[in-house]
């Protein structure tokens, strides 16, 4: 089984996603996405929502075409274009997976940069087979599609 989703889908997907933040009452000041995958959902929601937008770049899966995790390795800096990093910060991806860069991400975090003080998870995809689940996400994944 594959999951196939048109743009329109994956947009409305993300607009989903920024509802189900905003009507949480989770008020943060700061959105980090994951690279790659979440990117586009990063700056969507920054978008929608206008408030800085920082990408933290990762890389896990090396090994039989990019299918097999490796050892996490998670960048030294993070691009933003504001002045400071916020202190309470959305953390964004499109898919929790296996969970562990969505963990080890979340946990990195106020250790490398003291300066946040809260931070929530949000995933357009939640897989049942994750060891984590985000704090918002739009569809559970039953299966490993």
């Amino acid at each position: 089984m594959s999951l196939n989703v048109s743009w329109d889908e994956y947009n409305a997907l993300v607009e989903r996603l920024a509802l189900n933040v905003h009507e949480s009452g989770f008020r943060f000041n700061q959105i980090i996405c994951i690279a790659r995958g979440g990117l586009r959902v990063g700056d969507v929601l920054s978008r929608i929502f206008e408030h800085p937008l920082a990408i933290l770049s990762t890389h896990s899966y090396t090994a039989d075409g990019g299918t097999i995790r490796g050892e996490l390795v998670i960048a030294e800096h993070m691009t933003m274009t504001s002045p400071r990093l916020g202190e309470r910060v959305l953390l964004v991806d499109d898919m929790v997976d296996s969970g562990h860069t969505l963990a080890a991400v979340e946990k990195a975090l106020p250790k490398r940069w003291p300066v946040i003080r809260s931070c929530k998870t949000a995933v357009l995809w939640w897989k049942a087979c994750s060891t984590v689940k985000p704090d918002y996400y739009v569809d559970y994944l039953a299966d490993d599609p």
